[in-house]
């Protein structure tokens, strides 16, 4: 496979990984809006287990890892389900949803590095693809 197909496959799967995380933080709203049916825990805990089984993924893309595994299991763990959260007071919420900022802007910058390599590979600077003159 070439290397623009390589990173054209992961900035794809990096994309998809990174939706489950907005559905993370979603469910997080959830939780402290106590509005939420047995239907969204179990999609919670699909959730969770997509971005725990994706994490591997991810981190098999990268010589040193982008994100730290232990940090990611940690606020899997602190998040065991909806209800738990709902229960939380609003500062272990708040530090809930620092975690998930913290991994969540590391992964966007990940994605970030990922596009400029995409470009690189496709023989374009990314400041010139960002400043090219539309036809």
């Amino acid at each position: 496979m070439s290397d623009k197909k390589k990173i054209e496959k992961i900035i794809l799967q990096m994309e998809a990984y990174l939706e489950c995380w907005k559905q993370f933080s979603n469910f997080v709203n959830l939780a402290r809006a106590k509005k939420f049916s047995p239907e969204d825990e179990a999609q919670f805990l699909e959730v969770k287990s997509v971005i725990t089984q994706q994490l591997e993924m991810v981190l098999s893309f990268f010589a040193a890892p982008p994100v730290n595994r232990e940090d990611i299991h940690a606020l899997m763990g602190n998040a065991s389900s909806i209800r738990v959260m709902s229960e939380m007071n609003e500062n272990a919420l708040r530090n809930l949803e620092s975690q998930w900022h913290k991994i969540f802007i590391s992964l966007q910058a990940v994605l970030g590095q990922l596009k400029v390599q995409q470009k690189e590979v496709e023989g374009q600077s990314f400041w010139s693809s960002l400043f090219a003159k539309k036809k």
